[in-house]
């Protein structure tokens, strides 16, 4: 593989695993927190909106964008593509901590619960229930693929 080629890829990874992380930093460190001083109608209303407004290419294109490089990073240094012997394990653990920590998290941890919230009365009885359980879960989860995340940028910049 060629080395600028392979060097503007694992840029790509650790930027968009960066921008990722800072989004999902933003929600771990204020955002649920903000959320959580409103009545829970408004929380969780305010939650559905923002799971629905999220779906722009603003952040599709970063999140899937770290999950494609993180993947070829980590197949090129598998099979020995990268060429940078001294770099492989980070090129290899980085490019394996967005894929695996991030990205599964997301569809396995977060993904559910925010089904699970869409379809919830924000005026019914459930909500207040419903969106403690969810605060609780789902910041969990989000704790864990912002920190894989930015493991994962950390560590592509370190390779490079």
């Amino acid at each position: 593989m060629n080395d600028t080629w392979f060097a503007l890829l694992v840029g790509a990874g650790a930027l968009s695993s960066a921008l990722v992380g800072g989004v999902f930093l933003a929600f771990s460190g204020f955002v649920m927190a903000a959320l959580d001083r409103l009545p829970a109608a408004a929380a969780v209303a305010a939650m559905q909106s923002i799971n629905r407004t999220v779906l722009t290419p603003w952040f599709l294109v970063p999140f899937f964008g770290a999950l494609a490089a993180g993947l070829a990073i980590a197949g090129a240094t598998a099979f020995g593509a990268a060429g940078a012997a001294a770099c492989e394990p980070l090129l290899l653990a980085g490019g394996l901590a967005y894929p695996l920590g991030t990205f599964l998290v997301t569809v396995v941890g977060n993904l559910p619960l925010n089904r699970r919230l869409d379809s919830v009365d924000p005026q019914g009885e459930a909500a207040a229930a419903a969106w403690a359980d969810y605060l609780r879960a789902w910041t969990r989860w989000n704790h864990l693929r912002t920190a894989a995340a930015l493991l994962a940028a950390g560590l592509l910049l370190a390779a490079l």
